[in-house]
Order: structure tokens, then sequence, then C-alpha cells
């Protein structure tokens, strides 16, 4: 319980910390460029604290539960030998953790409403909703891919700069044929799936199966899942504002 504590204490001013660079952008602007008084001094102490406490509480959520848990399974599979089903369990892992990101669904909401505006939809909350699913869908199917897509690399030893050159070659060679209203919503995509929840699982899953596999090196062939859960929505989105 002590070292708990402790470790618990440290994450605290270590979460802090991180936050004075911002609060000390925020405060500089405030007084000598805008120049004028916080409109909620305690508010905004409230809210730092806040966020203080969230990081902390987050950061102490990943260290305990996702990265141990991602690494054990992903280390079981692999010594399970079953490659199809370290396959399916990758792309649902992508899919699911995809489909539930606050920040997609938040960005999936705004582009239908603006794309209702716009003209480019029916105005009809129905068509609006299916759009705005057809697209969380779209990402989610599209990371469940890139993940699969990264676990493979780990297994055969893919070398990752050249899967990633092909990515973005695809992208260009689609960003022309794309519909315009589209394409700054297919480059953001690859942005909002890489957040809170899918990058601590993701990242957990490519160190444990390099972990876990003979002959590969958890610092070199662990990572870069991520690089292709930010590259595939892209040329997904492109082709779903294509065919619609």
């Amino acid at each position: 319980m002590a070292v708990f504590r402790n470790r618990f204490i440290t994450q605290v001013f270590r979460s802090f910390a991180d936050l004075i660079p911002m609060l000390t952008v925020i405060l500089i602007f405030q007084f000598l460029v805008i120049k004028q008084p916080i409109p909620d001094v305690v508010n905004l102490i409230t809210g730092t604290l806040f966020i203080v406490l969230g990081l902390t509480l987050f950061i102490q959520g990943l260290e305990q539960s996702l990265f141990p848990i991602g690494e054990s399974m992903a280390q079981a599979f692999a010594q399970k030998g079953s490659l199809f089903w370290l396959l399916c369990f990758s792309f649902c892992l992508g899919f699911s953790t995809t489909i539930a990101e606050p920040a997609l669904i938040a960005i999936a909401n705004e582009a239908a409403h603006i794309a209702q505006n716009e003209g480019l939809l029916e105005n009809s909350t129905t068509t609006v909703l299916q759009y705005a699913l057809g697209l969380r869908v779209t990402v989610a199917l599209s990371v469940g891919l890139a993940i699969l897509l990264g676990v493979l690399r780990i297994i055969y030893g893919w070398q990752l700069q050249h899967l990633i050159i092909y990515g973005y070659l695809a992208i260009i060679v689609l960003t022309p044929f794309a519909p315009e209203h589209i394409i700054g919503i297919a480059y953001d995509t690859g942005g909002v799936t890489t957040s809170t929840i899918t990058v601590p699982l993701v990242t957990a899953l490519g160190i444990g199966l390099a972990k876990a596999i003979k002959g590969r090196n958890p610092m070199t062939d662990g990572f870069g899942l991520i690089a292709f859960a930010s590259l595939t929505p892209i040329i997904f989105v492109m082709i779903y504002g294509m065919l619609l």
C-alpha cells in the first residue's frame, strides 16, 4: 500500500510538471499580450487540479491494467501458435478500440452535420446519423486491418519504412480523385484514431508480440503499429467518399 501511495504521489507531481508549459503559455499571453485578468481564477485552479488528477489516474490505469493485459494476451496468442486467432484478435482489437474512440465519434458527428448544412446530405436526421456511423465503421475497419497488417509485419519481419512509403504513395494517388469535401476529413481521421483508447492497447500488443517471438526486438519490432493505425484511415475514408 505504501509503495502504491508513493508511486501515486510521484505521478501527481509528474502530471503537474507536464502541465506547467501549457499553463505558462496561457498565463503569459493572458497577461502580456491580451492584457486582461483571468475571468474566473477559481474555475481555472479547480480545472487544473482535475486535469492533474485525471492524468495521474489515467497513467496509473495504463501501467496497471491495459499495458500488462495487452502484453500478456499477445504473448499467450504467440505461444498458442495459432496465426488465425492472433490475426482475428488483432483485427477485433483495432476495430473495437477505434469504434469507441471519443475523438472519432466527435469528428464523425461534426462532419455529418457540416455535410448536411452544405447540402451534401439530405435534410434528415436519419441520413446524418447513417453518414456519421458509416464514417466511424469505415475508420474502425481500416484500423483493424492496419493492426492486422502490423502484426504480420512483426511475425514475418517486414520492413516498416517500406510499408509506410507504399501507404503514403497510395494516399497521394487517391487524393486527386477523392471528393473535395472528404479529403480534409480523411486526413483528420488518421490523427483522431491514435488517441487515449487505441494507443495503449495497440502498443502493448506490439511489444508483447515482439517479446514472445524469437528473433524479434521489442524496441525495433514492437513499435510501429500506431503508424499503420494513422495511415490506413486516410485511404479508407477517401474511398468511402468516392463510393458515396
